[in-house]
């Protein structure tokens, strides 16, 4: 039986002429050539820009794109209920109309609803999830009762059709508590297809001290309690207490300002409708379901070999059951676990929550077999990037940092006027304590000139062994969503290739997390490959100097301390051991990346700084730097420059009046906190 379009939804199968027009149309969209954003006054580095696009330049105004509500989800599942005529049929699958924009070559998303077995459960994330997937959607009819075996071998024909057809894609398939299990069974027994699994709170464990009650007081129910709903207390459509019922609902609901406890509290208008969509027979079935399906997942989940990611909520008390979900963790061999721990059962229908973004900050999203750091990247909308803004709002506010510039004729400047528009850019620099400069300075570069810096991290930032020591993957968030990517010889190359703006640190972390008194102090190895890789593109080399940690914070811990105390220094050995090792091949302090926190106590903030120095050409040059002596001397002069970069910066900070907070926080309070805070002259000026 045909599902009929409803509301933004439409069969699968059915509109696929309408599907291939928009994908056109938006192919033309993403095509279009992105823009520098430049003031139309400011002289260009060998470039003319005729007209300015910046996505980014506004982002105090950039909202979350409008999203349905649980209100659409219960009205169109009401429909599906009214088009399922009461007997259902078997399953199927359908696909909403809202992500019929997604981009050619992009992977199949299937999902596997939870307890309410709608296939809407996505609903709030349908537009999101259409830009970067095809999704498909599985939508069980209330009166269904197909067991799970048989839906898992439902799903498996899907699964196998799709890689038989696209046998270099991945297949994401999206479960929520029952549809996890689904999918982890389906997993298990396709060892041999590339499936990427995103489980929302899997249910391998039933949690029977809140279920069972649940099960009596359902079983115990009279079947004459829906008709008496609403014969006695006047819920049917067109009966005056409805229309009263409803008003003063609506009334709470605009108290409240929204959100999803004002949608539940409004949807109790719809109770009939609950009522009718998940009968007691139905909800009674779902159950055994539950039990069937979470059995045999629990069975099978030490074969699934399937990249796989987890999301638990921290408010699930129904189904959640921790101890099992450590054993889930450890049994997945290709495994991260992400905590909301704000959010309920219902995660995909709660504010906040955006699918999208959580499998890209993951690095979940890939087209091919193979992650590509670089080509499965996409850009952070303006709202990501405001959302990543304000996580550094009081880092920023509190050093107003100074951005600094060098023109083509030598000029220095307060902007990034000096910074080449088109790629491939090289910025090679020094670290400060934690990389604390990188962050800013992706978020200045793209809300001034959009341009997206793809900063050379370590590697710690995106693997982490199973039961390891290592911060959690959710701390380096922030990274990820501006778009670094694990160091390696390989990545430099292709991001070269690609014409990307690239920040190498050749300090790694042995400057990153440097001792007491080295705030300055360069670690650089002898010899570097990166000037003779940079040639190879035509790469434009821009050292750049930062300064400003000695007026954050004091060190008052660091690693030569900590290896003297024993149980630092087993945790320190620990966590190096178990993470990828880097400079292998140098001696001396330089081979020394051991990973640690080095302690330190935060000062009254003063001010942070960087400097770009000119730029370097390497256009033309291919042949002369093939040489290595010749591109040692380049080499030379980039870390000279770093070193002149900084001792600039050092001397000029003591001449800038607002070096201080106090200063900055009187010109904030009389210029209003978005001003840009002055600092020291400019020779030019």
């Amino acid at each position: 039986m045909a599902l009929r379009i409803t509301d933004g939804i439409c069969p699968i199968f059915s509109s696929g002429s309408s599907r291939r027009a928009h994908n056109l149309h938006f192919s033309h969209l993403k095509s279009t050539r992105r823009l520098t954003s430049v003031a139309t006054e400011r002289r260009r580095y060998r470039a003319k820009v005729t007209a300015t696009v910046n996505p980014y330049s506004n982002t105090e105004a950039a909202r979350p794109e409008e999203r349905k509500s649980l209100r659409d989800f219960l009205s169109e599942a009401e429909n599906f209920y009214t088009s399922d005529s009461g007997d259902g049929g078997p399953p199927r699958w359908f696909s909403p109309l809202q992500c019929s924009s997604h981009a050619p070559g992009s992977p199949l998303l299937l999902y596997i609803p939870g307890m309410d077995g709608t296939g809407l459960g996505l609903i709030r994330q349908h537009r999101r999830l259409g830009e970067i997937f095809d999704v498909w959607c599985l939508h069980f009819p209330a009166m269904d009762r197909t067991p799970a075996r048989d839906i898992v071998k439902l799903i498996e024909r899907t699964v196998r059709s799709e890689y038989y057809r696209v046998p270099n894609r991945p297949i994401y398939i999206v479960g929520e508590s029952v549809g996890a299990c689904l999918a982890l069974d389906v997993a298990a027994s396709n060892p041999d297809i590339d499936i990427v699994l995103i489980l929302a709170n899997p249910v391998t464990s039933l949690n029977n001290f809140m279920l069972q009650p649940l099960s009596s007081l359902l079983e115990t129910l009279p079947d004459e309690v829906p008709s008496l709903i609403e014969e006695n207390f006047g819920f049917r459509e067109s009966y005056p207490f409805s229309a009263m019922f409803e008003s003063m609902l609506n009334e709470t609901v605009a108290q409240m300002g929204g959100g999803l406890l004002g949608d539940i509290i409004a949807a109790s208008a719809n109770l009939p409708s609950l009522i009718r969509i998940f009968p007691k027979d139905t909800l009674l079935w779902k159950l055994q379901l539950l039990k069937s399906a979470s059995a045999s997942a629990k069975s099978h989940m030490y074969t699934v070999k399937a990249q796989t990611l987890i999301l638990l909520s921290g408010r699930d008390q129904w189904l959640r059951n921790n101890g099992d979900i450590e054993r889930l963790r450890f049994a997945l061999p290709k495994c991260e676990v992400r905590d909301f721990y704000n959010n309920g059962q219902f995660l995909f229908l709660e504010d906040g929550v955006d699918l999208a973004t959580i499998i890209k900050i993951s690095y979940y999203y890939r087209r091919g077999k193979i992650l590509d750091y670089i080509s499965d990247y996409t850009l952070p909308t303006p709202y990501e990037l405001k959302e990543f803004e304000q996580s550094q709002r009081l880092l920023t506010a509190a050093t107003a940092p100074v951005f600094l510039s060098t023109l083509d004729d030598g000029t220095v400047v307060r902007s990034l006027e000096g910074i080449p528009s088109e790629g491939p850019v090289l910025y090679v620099g020094n670290h400060m304590l934690f990389g604390l400069e990188l962050r800013p300075a992706a978020i200045h570069f793209l809300k001034e000139r959009n341009i997206l810096l793809r900063g050379l991290a370590h590697p710690v930032m995106f693997t982490k062994k199973i039961g390891s020591k290592l911060p959690d993957m959710q701390m380096f968030d922030s990274a990820r969503i501006i778009g670094a990517v694990p160091v390696s010889n390989m990545n430099f190359y292709k991001l070269l290739r690609s014409k990307a703006h690239v920040v190498l640190y050749p300090g790694g972390v042995r400057e990153a997390l440097h001792r007491k008194g080295e705030e300055y102090k360069l670690f650089w190895p002898e010899h570097s490959e990166f000037v003779r890789i940079a040639s190879k593109f035509g790469a434009r080399i821009i050292p750049f100097g930062a300064v400003g940690e000695d007026d954050l914070c004091q060190m008052v811990l660091d690693y030569n301390d900590q290896m003297k105390i024993p149980f630092l220094k087993n945790l320190i050995e620990e966590i190096t051991h178990d993470t990828i090792k880097l400079r292998n091949d140098e001696e001396g302090e330089l081979r020394n990346q051991d990973l640690h926190m080095p302690g330190f106590i935060p000062k009254i903030p003063g001010r942070y700084y960087v400097y770009f120095g000119k730029p370097i050409e390497t256009k033309g040059r291919e042949k002369e730097l093939h040489d290595k002596e010749k591109a040692h001397e380049v080499y030379l002069e980039v870390k000279s420059e770093v070193e002149r970069c900084m001792t600039y910066l050092k001397t000029k900070r003591e001449t800038d009046p607002y070096r201080n907070i106090l200063p900055r926080l009187l010109y904030y309070l009389s210029h209003g906190f978005s001003s840009q805070v002055p600092t020291f002259d400019l020779p030019n000026h």
